[in-house]
């Protein structure tokens, strides 16, 4: 049973148990959930170090003007839709979520109180582990020696063994714990109401931003946007079938060749871009915290969302091979910058991976437009040969 379907179970379950709970189960859920989303907050340092700083160590040992010029193009284009998604849904969301709906201060005061909690105060702060990542991996990226490598490979893998063998199983009862408190407090109503919007305009965004992505990039290849996005339809429904962009490479890969990619550059762009290019990703993350904030009827502007977007798009890359690995990453930001409190994370990690295939899906599909940029722009002139695998396109 894949994570979707659990995180789906637990949300029914704990709506509808929150109804008949008794109080002392409700209290008992409720220290769980203490409990995790402490150890949550301590893993959310260590998990940027180890997932951003051996991916800056790796890139930056095969520095060159095409890896420059590939990071460049998915850093753009994802803190480009991370501001197109801002602006939708900050047009949109207040017409169609009542300000305030969802009241913290009350949820709190009706929500079943643990019968005891374990502080677990972080290392450091989001911000100085994101410096203490870079450090580390242009720090890296300049020796000779292998050692400091893997170290950080292997604190990398510990990160990531952490949050497949310890975070991940134990997300559902902690999306069960949330939702069967909501219940018990009586904010459940407007949750499923905002649930329900969100997912019908993030859909519609992500198939338009995939619509933009492919129309730029026919600017520099010359290929019909359309046909090319068409040829990578069979990338797209397997990420969703992954979902995971790395497992998705090999179809990725052989389907942006087909579009008319020399295989050289697809071989290069493809790979990379499976772990620093998150548009999708992105684009969830920022449409679901403009209405949640909306919800409850929080204040936010413009520049806050702009810097928010631009520290996402760094903390994200990389992320772990598992369903959810972005939001487990953003989490910290959600925090520091936005203000969002552990019931307010507890949602987003929900609504992210209620949606979660879509995004991943995004994110290798625009990976394609993103090798049509790169293969014009370092295509020489006298290259007059189609590249392997245009016949046809």
């Amino acid at each position: 049973m894949n994570l979707l379907v659990r995180i789906l179970i637990a949300i029914a379950l704990g709506i509808g148990a929150g109804y008949v709970c008794p109080e002392w189960l409700g209290r008992l859920f409720a220290t769980f959930n203490s409990v995790f989303s402490s150890f949550l907050g301590f893993l959310i340092p260590l998990l940027i170090v180890g997932f951003v700083a051996p991916a800056i160590a790796e890139i930056g040992k095969r520095a060159g003007k095409m890896l420059i010029v590939t990071a460049l193009i998915a850093y753009a284009m994802t803190f480009g839709v991370g501001m197109l998604s801002y602006g939708v849904a900050h047009l949109t969301f207040p017409s169609m979520i009542t300000p305030g709906s969802f009241s913290l201060a009350a949820a709190e005061d009706a929500t079943p109180q643990p019968y005891f909690t374990i502080a677990l105060d972080p290392l450091m702060s989001v911000m100085t582990a994101l410096v203490l990542a870079f450090l580390l991996g242009l720090g890296t990226a300049s020796l000779t020696g292998t050692v400091m490598r893997r170290g950080l490979d292997d604190f990398r893998e510990i990160i990531r063994k952490t949050i497949s063998g310890v975070i991940i199983p134990c997300l559902p009862i902690y999306i069960f714990g949330i939702f069967l408190s909501m219940t018990m407090s009586g904010q459940i109503a407007p949750i499923l109401s905002t649930f329900s919007k969100i997912i019908l305009v993030i859909f519609a965004l992500h198939v338009s931003v995939l619509i933009l992505q492919y129309l730029l990039a026919s600017l520099f290849s010359g290929l019909n946007p359309f046909r090319s996005l068409w040829t990578m339809m069979p990338a797209y429904f397997t990420a969703l079938g992954t979902q995971s962009s790395a497992a998705t490479i090999p179809v990725t890969l052989r389907q942006t060749i087909a579009m008319g990619v020399r295989p050289q550059i697809a071989g290069f762009v493809v790979p990379l871009c499976a772990t620093i290019h998150m548009s999708g990703s992105t684009l969830k993350i920022v449409a679901c915290a403009v209405a949640l904030m909306v919800t409850r009827g929080l204040d936010y502007d413009t520049a806050t969302f702009a810097g928010f977007i631009a520290m996402l798009g760094i903390t994200i890359i990389a992320a772990p091979g598992v369903p959810g690995g972005a939001i487990m990453a953003s989490l910290g930001l959600l925090t520091s910058m936005l203000g969002f409190s552990d019931t307010d994370n507890a949602l987003m990690i929900a609504l992210y991976i209620a949606m979660d295939s879509f995004g991943t899906a995004c994110n290798i599909t625009g990976d394609g437009a993103i090798a049509q940029i790169v293969d014009r722009i370092f295509r020489r002139d006298n290259a007059k040969t189609p590249p392997a695998g245009a016949e046809g396109v």
